[in-house]
């Protein structure tokens, strides 16, 4: 099989895309503020930014569209994904949100008090927020092998069981009011968790009664690694992990434009009767009635249409292969990434690429910036613009020990082709890489900055 098998679907539409020239890209830039998320989606020719929304709907997807039930209360769309969500993943109860960071809204809001720490293996950017907007601390305990980007550790994503025992004794129960654990690990290269490790997890969490919530958003990517890489596994079928995965767990937040394959929608799930008409009280409140959530009915039948699609393995063999294609041709060009590649996305390492740019004038910030002025390329930063944070306690800067630039691939929508372009862009600011400087920052809001931060090049 080669390393990019077909892919299993065929194009029916198409849409356009256009590359601006260099003096149109460098204006662009300038008008942004040297950040990514400002810039015109029609001046980006690849758009790597995220995988959060930006896959292609199938015809059945589309189809379910047209059966969406609008009815304000109890409608029949509902009730489809009520069912695909018992299915997949078994919990009693559940509420739709219009996307993930809205269900974190509204756990954090019920069981998160000042001063309390919420551990994880990594958490990410918004649920890193959402609990530092509540004056908690998010805590990130994985295991040392995910900060080497050349460990081929099969499971990087792991938390570390020790540290997580640690952490527990150290700060107290009653300062935990909930644990979790992101599947797959986003902010530390889009690395898989293995199901021993869930299952310690779980294990730790319950003999301490913490409550334990499972960041899902990119769940079946993970459990087909677990498919492919775990021991006794290889047998089963992408759902049937997904429902051990789960069956260790109290509930689940989840973006279901991930691996869910819409372009919004999410859901809050739990076992527990009370928390689950808490959380409902707080949906009423802010997003809409326990039935909708804050969608449409019609994308309440896509999310259920789609959350079967993502656990198909042909689906899911080429969407690890495409990215583990790019990560080839990116080693083939001296191209320094986190090893071994991600699910969804392929890391790279900013910090190796470019040395010479100290953690404080973002170096992968930087090297987003030029893979856009090269090739009309959007990628996203994850290290010190996104998860740097001042120590309270010492006045001090704490920086992320990777720093690293995502490019994360849409579902469904990208060729070989394009992860071919992609490659050779990066090549051509590796001929001239230490000619490229970093950044300053020249407005940033206290939470999410990376979002509407402007810069300026040093």
């Amino acid at each position: 099989m080669p390393i990019h098998p077909p892919e299993p679907f065929r194009m029916k539409m198409v849409e356009p895309i256009r590359l601006i020239d260099k003096e149109e890209r460098q204006s662009a830039l300038v008008r942004s503020g040297y950040n990514i998320f400002g810039i015109n989606a029609e001046d980006v020719f690849i758009d790597l930014l995220t995988d959060s929304g930006t896959g292609a709907m199938s015809q059945e997807q589309w189809s379910a569209l047209m059966l969406g039930d609008e009815s304000y209360a109890g409608s029949r769309s509902y009730v489809r994904l009520a069912e695909t969500m018992k299915e997949i993943f078994g919990f009693h109860y559940f509420v739709p949100t219009h996307q993930g960071r809205a269900a974190e809204n509204i756990l954090c809001s019920l069981l998160l008090m000042e001063g309390q720490s919420v551990p994880s293996n990594t958490h990410f950017d918004t649920t890193d927020a959402n609990i530092r907007a509540r004056k908690g601390v998010p805590v990130n305990l994985v295991i040392d092998s995910a900060y080497d980007p050349n460990d081929r550790h099969p499971f990087k994503g792991n938390m570390d069981l020790v540290k997580l025992e640690n952490f527990i004794a150290k700060t107290g129960v009653d300062k935990i009011p909930f644990g979790m654990l992101t599947i797959t690990n986003n902010a530390s290269g889009g690395q898989p968790v293995s199901l021993e490790n869930i299952r310690a997890v779980s294990s730790i969490y319950r003999k301490n009664n913490i409550p334990f919530f499972i960041d899902a958003c990119r769940y079946a990517e993970n459990a087909y690694f677990i498919k492919l890489r775990e021991s006794g596994y290889s047998e089963k079928s992408p759902q049937e992990i997904a429902r051990e995965i789960f069956a260790y767990t109290d509930g689940a937040t989840m973006s279901a434009k991930k691996d869910g394959h819409v372009n919004i929608g999410g859901f809050l799930a739990m076992n527990d009767e009370d928390l689950y008409l808490r959380a409902g009280n707080e949906l009423i409140l802010r997003e809409g009635f326990l039935t909708y959530g804050g969608l449409a009915g019609r994308d309440l039948d896509a999310i259920a249409v789609g959350l079967r699609e993502g656990l198909d393995e042909k689906y899911l063999a080429y969407r690890l292969a495409q990215t583990a294609y790019l990560a080839e041709k990116l080693t083939e060009r001296d191209i320094p990434i986190l090893n071994p590649p991600g699910g969804h996305a392929v890391y790279v390492d900013a910090k190796t690429f470019l040395p010479h740019i100290p953690p404080h004038e973002f170096p992968a910030q930087a090297l987003c910036v030029e893979l856009y002025q090269e090739g009309g390329i959007r990628s996203v930063e994850i290290g010190s613009v996104m998860f740097a944070h001042l120590d309270t306690k010492t006045g001090k800067m704490v920086y992320p020990k990777l720093e690293l630039v995502r490019l994360a691939i849409p579902r469904r929508v990208y060729t070989q082709s394009h992860m071919d372009y992609v490659a050779y862009t990066f090549a051509a600011i590796a001929a001239r890489k230490d000619s490229v400087r970093g950044l300053k920052i020249t407005y940033a809001p206290e939470l999410l900055r990376h979002f509407t931060a402007r810069f300026e090049p040093l």
